[in-house]
């Protein structure tokens, strides 16, 4: 039996200095060259998918849920594709983007659908009508989510989070961070994830400025946020799932999870974080509203399954090939 390791942990704080060259100097970065982890390329699956599979053809970048409005959202190359969630076999509602897609998230119950364009800025998309309104942020657009009526976005280039009011940029949030990858938003606070420096750090809206980080494991990826009010991160190099409280900012959990675990989804109803193995082609359904998380489920998927999404109304899982192996709906 897998031992399980989860605890509360305190992580030292991110020390930045700036050195000669402008960059922060972090005593905990192990290279002087940070890569970003990225998801493992995967196998050819020798195992057929669980559930259904919808035939799709091409790479999906992204996809999220809309429990209200019943539309799954996949972000294929230059466009987002709005299945009805009910009838997956109905052909999509196609809307043009000015770019490829990197990140999708719901504004909120009902949309809109906020799709972080890094060659333009954020495209919000009405649902369920699906009509396309561009904001333009410079700087490489990384991932989008919405903050007490604000947009942020992580604007990858400019090492910083963009703060939209309506389709205008009111103020980028920066200082101490290699590269702003995702954003997300507990609550009353705001978090974003840097990979470079395989950290998280806390956003101070108030003054408008980066504050205390703390380390997310060894090659951090992908986010998103509990009920709880806690942030879950994948930590793709390290093998784990890591659990992160605001207010103050700590680790709460760090839980062992071979296979590069990439893509995360959240089932609010049921405490369950659904999390992409790549190295396997797996997803694992842990339960996550105790001291420690516990796995419940585990399916085998289609092929490189970097997205994942969950209907909290009906507890389905979807899960998007980056290779063309299409969409997956697995009931568990």
């Amino acid at each position: 039996m897998r031992r399980l390791v989860t605890a509360v942990v305190v992580v030292a704080t991110l020390t930045a200095a700036c050195s000669s060259s402008g960059q922060p100097e972090d005593e905990l970065m192990v290279s002087d060259n940070p890569i970003a982890a990225t998801a493992a390329r995967s196998p050819v699956p020798t195992v057929a998918p669980a559930g259904t599979v919808v035939p799709l053809d091409a790479p999906v970048a992204a996809a999220v849920i809309d429990e209200k409005t019943r539309v799954l959202a996949v972000a294929v190359a230059a466009e987002l594709r709005l299945y009805d969630l009910d009838a997956l076999d109905r052909a999509p509602r196609t809307v043009a983007l000015p770019g490829p897609a990197e990140t999708l998230a719901l504004a909120g119950a009902g949309g809109p659908v906020l799709a972080a364009v890094p060659s333009s800025g954020v495209v919000r998309v009405s649902l369920p009508d699906a009509v396309a309104t561009e904001a333009a942020v410079p700087g490489q657009a990384a991932g989008a989510a919405d903050h007490q009526g604000a947009t942020l976005v992580a604007v990858r280039e400019r090492k910083g989070v963009a703060v939209l009011d309506g389709d205008q940029v009111q103020r980028v949030i920066s200082g101490g961070l290699l590269s702003a990858d995702q954003v997300f938003s507990a609550g009353s606070g705001a978090v974003v994830l840097d990979r470079l420096r395989n950290a998280v750090f806390q956003l101070d809206m108030g003054k408008g400025a980066v504050g205390q980080g703390l380390r997310a494991g060894q090659g951090a990826t992908n986010g998103t946020v509990d009920r709880h009010g806690r942030v879950l991160v994948t930590d793709t190099r390290g093998g784990a799932l890591l659990a992160f409280s605001l207010d103050p900012l700590l680790m709460r959990q760090r839980y062992p999870v071979p296979g590069a675990p990439y893509g995360i989804a959240y089932d609010p109803r049921r405490d369950l974080a659904w999390v992409t193995l790549t190295e396997t082609n797996e997803v694992v359904g842990f339960h996550v509203a105790g001291e420690e998380p516990q796995e419940r489920y585990r399916f085998p998927t289609v092929g490189q399954p970097n997205s994942v999404a969950v209907d909290p109304a009906s507890g389905r899982v979807v899960v998007a090939s980056a290779s063309g192996g299409g969409v997956q709906v697995v009931q568990p």
